[in-house]
């Protein structure tokens, strides 16, 4: 230790200038490309590592002809909709949305056909064709046509008329499937075992050329969405308007994360400016922990940009805590210095820095070291943005703790500050009525753990592991308000879909005519090779309206749509009859060319034996269960319906989203055991002592425990968030734990008094742990401002982590030490 002091001292401590000139220079380079952070909220980023319900999602829309890139515009004007003015503004605010770049097509009651006429039939339906635009049908016409159809209403109209929606279509470009395709093939060719430095290099091309593609269309859709709620604002004198669709909501993910960042952030450095200020009353100690916070941000951010590595909704709140976890260490130096100038007021500033280096080195390395552990455990869950979440704070931590002895010091070095009044004073601090409290009261503090670790068993027994996107926002804002409006009057907002492939042929018995047998081609599945891959057989469009029936019936669901809409449709034109077995296999050619894109290839793909029922999800359901719902559907297809579990399929962002919660819930919470068990062996190894291992644990798992039954006796459920509060807290509770117990362990040797030791420990270390969560509780306390939810519950959640933090540190670690002494027999 003394070697690496020695050089510590020649290479930084006697050459501050040099030093920090480098590092300016390394601040210039990580500079270069800080243009290149970004956030990504895509599908990808909300999925599992390789899971296949993206690639099936791509498939499935691609076969389906069918696409979730479209905006929704609810319309309710403040008048009657179905009056020439009615729809006369209706018709300018669709033909404005038409002009927009990027809008391919629109979908609205205004060009729908409308297949409702005295002359409509079977046989003249491609002749009696009428729509709104086309055709100039009377206005209360149309509303009995699209109130009457199966297909319209709770889609595009309202049941009770008032509201109605426009579908903004934003086609994908061929050449994203084109990049998607080539980036999978380059993927695929460095999986082997021998790979070859060129197909590493092609890799990374496809991969460049993907990235930029992707960021291009990001920019295209951000852009889209501006223009199209421009012109929504320039209609919403007369109408109330919202804006909603998937594209939206991602959008508005990363626009309120990405205002939190800039906002609250700054936010964030005054409320730590001012807690300092009011703390420590000198601006050095204001200026340089702030300056090392930032370039501790900085220079991470920095790195991202040189790796070209995406920050997530997920991770986007690691700034955060790379501003708690290097503003915790800078204190404890602080502290810990002018504790040091309090014994020996009269040493040269140089001394006091080298012997407060050398007293905080090791627990603060300890602290970085068990820390970083725990973040790890971020790693291990098979979810990509949780496993870039805990790489981010890997590195973080790593370059906070080289901030924190490095940088630190040399801005010391520059500024040495002077001795504060207060520091030479003998005033008790606050921090040691907890000492008296626990040495008074312990059985009280024993006593209160244990109530406080059964109620925190019993909300962690509460906790469910889902969240609705309406959930993310407040109900002021203009994305809460159109998910309520389209899951009340237009069907709902999250879309799923259930795919049902068709059984295999059975065998027939050697009869090669089905004519022959007693097997009617127009009934049943004869196995023919004529007839065998048709699903249009009265058997099977009665088992698919059976589904259809029973997925509509189910509380959670809006609007379904599947081929059985396009038959109930084709039974109204037929005078209302149902179709019978014969009008049933001619249904392709029945169906106009114009109208097969909407009518049937959206819900049969006779070319890969599948039918289509796309669901739309209620978000302002108070029931809504998704991994319970899909279980549900599951269950009664297979087990009821009879359909075999290979023949069910799910997909769509439902499934994707409900994936990465079930795998969440799978790493974190239940193999937070292991996590634990990690910790206890990083402590096991830093203490050499089992028994102060086991101590140690004690207010890390009262802490963590504490925020997790609190989120579960609240009713706040566990999503892509809140989650990781689980290994935020553990980070927080094992800094204080472990400078708690060095502290204990250096000052016990003094004396050998564990009641002395603990009032002493108390007025030091335990200061310095009440400045560093009063600071962040302060500071942080600035998010419950944002309008993105989980950003209010990281900022409520972090501040509570570290009071129970701190309070387990202060009282039940202590009590735990003069209970068991570890330490050794007392003098």
């Amino acid at each position: 230790m003394s070697m690496f002091g020695s050089l510590y001292r020649r290479l930084i401590l006697n050459h501050p200038v040099i030093a920090l000139s480098v590092f300016v220079l390394l601040l210039i380079i990580a500079s270069l490309r800080l243009d290149h952070f970004r956030l990504d909220a895509s599908a990808e980023s909300l999925v599992l590592e390789n899971d296949r319900s993206l690639e099936q999602y791509r498939t499935i829309n691609q076969r389906f002809t069918t696409s979730d890139d479209f905006l929704i515009v609810t319309y309710t004007p403040d008048h009657d909709l179905f009056t020439e003015q009615g729809l006369a503004s209706l018709r300018a605010l669709r033909d404005e949305l038409e002009q927009v770049d990027a809008v391919g097509s629109t979908n609205s009651i205004l060009n729908v056909p409308l297949l409702h006429s005295p002359n409509l039939s079977l046989n003249t339906v491609d002749e009696e064709i009428l729509t709104i635009d086309g055709d100039g049908v009377p206005p209360l016409e149309a509303r009995e046509a699209l109130l009457d159809s199966p297909l319209y209403p709770n889609l595009l109209i309202s049941n009770d008329s008032r509201t109605t929606a426009i579908q903004v279509n934003l086609p994908t470009p061929p050449e994203y499937f084109e990049r998607l395709a080539e980036r999978q093939a380059a993927r695929d060719a460095v999986t082997g075992p021998h790979t070859t430095e060129s197909a590493r290099q092609t890799l990374a091309d496809t991969e460049a050329r993907f990235l930029a593609l992707t960021e291009a269309l990001d920019a295209r859709r951000d852009a889209t969405i501006d223009q199209v709620r421009a012109i929504i604002e320039r209609h919403s004198e007369h109408a109330n308007i919202h804006l909603g669709g998937v594209p939206m909501i991602v959008a508005d993910m990363i626009r309120f994360i990405q205002n939190d960042i800039s906002t609250f952030g700054v936010g964030v450095l005054v409320f730590l400016l001012l807690t300092l200020a009011i703390i420590f009353r000198q601006w050095r100690w204001v200026v340089i922990p702030i300056l090392c916070c930032g370039f501790t941000v900085w220079l991470v951010i920095g790195y991202l940009g040189w790796a070209e590595w995406p920050v997530t909704v997920i991770s986007s709140n690691f700034v955060s805590l790379l501003l708690i976890m290097t503003l915790s260490l800078t204190i404890h130096l602080i502290v810990r210095y002018r504790e040091f100038q309090h014994d020996e007021p009269g040493a040269e500033p140089q001394q006091t820095l080298e012997r407060t280096i050398a007293a905080m080195i090791k627990p603060c390395f300890y602290m970085a070291v068990t820390t970083i552990v725990a973040f790890g455990s971020l790693t291990f869950s098979g979810i990509r943005p949780v496993i870039d979440f805990g790489w981010m704070m890997t590195i973080g931590l790593t370059v906070a703790f080289l901030i924190t002895f490095l940088v630190f010091p040399l801005l010391l070095r520059v500024l040495p500050p002077p001795i504060d009044a207060r520091v030479t004073s003998n005033r008790r601090p606050l921090t040691d009525l907890f000492a008296s409290a626990t040495e008074h009261h312990g059985t009280l503090v024993l006593t209160v753990s244990l109530i406080l670790a059964v109620l925190c068993a019993w909300g962690v027994s509460r906790l469910t592991v889902e969240n609705s996107f309406i959930d993310y926002f407040k109900p002021d804002t203009e994305i809460h308000q159109g998910m309520i409006v389209i899951d009340d009057r237009l069907g709902g907002t999250t879309p799923l879909d259930v795919i049902i492939t068709d059984d295999p042929a059975p065998e027939t018995n050697g009869f090669d005519d089905p004519f022959a047998s007693d097997c009617d081609p127009f009934v049943d599945d004869c196995g023919d090779e004529e007839h065998r891959d048709t699903w249009y057989t009265y058997q099977k469009m009665e088992r698919l309206t059976q589904v259809h029936q029973y997925l509509d019936s189910l509380p959670e669901t809006g609007k379904v749509l599947s081929i059985s809409t396009t038959l109930d449709l084709l039974a109204q034109i037929n005078e209302g009859q149902p179709l019978d077995a014969l009008q049933l296999a001619f249904v392709p050619a029945a169906v106009p060319d114009d109208l097969t894109d909407t009518l049937l290839t959206p819900y049969i793909s006779e070319h890969h034996d599948q039918a289509r029922f796309s669901i739309r999800l209620l978000e302002t359901s108070p029931d809504l269960r998704r991994q319970q719902l899909l279980d549900r559907i599951q269950t009664h297809l297979t087990q009821e319906m009879g359909f075999s579990e290979d023949q069910v399929l799910f997909t769509g962002m439902t499934v994707m989203y409900n994936n990465m919660l079930q795998s969440l819930f799978d790493s974190q919470i239940k193999t937070i055991g292991a996590v634990f068990l990690a910790i206890m062996a990083m402590f096991l190894l830093l203490f050499r002592s089992l028994k102060l291992a086991l101590i140690g644990m004690a207010p890390n798992l009262l802490a963590a425990g504490s925020v997790l039954g609190l989120m579960g006796w609240l009713g706040i459920p566990l999503d892509m968030m809140t989650i990781t509060v689980a290994a935020i807290t553990v980070g927080i509770a094992v800094d204080d734990t472990i400078h708690y117990i060095h502290r204990f362990k250096v000052e016990f040797a003094k004396d050998r008094k564990y009641v002395a030791t603990m009032h002493r420990c108390h007025r030091s270390i335990g200061r310095a742990m009440s400045y560093t969560s009063i600071t962040i509780i302060a500071g942080f306390s600035i998010l419950v401002l944002s309008n993105f939810i989980p950003t209010i519950y990281f900022g409520l959640f972090t501040g509570f982590a570290m009071l129970m933090a701190l309070l387990g540190a202060l009282t039940l670690l202590p009590k735990l030490i003069l209970l068991f002494k570890p330490f050794g027999a007392e003098a």
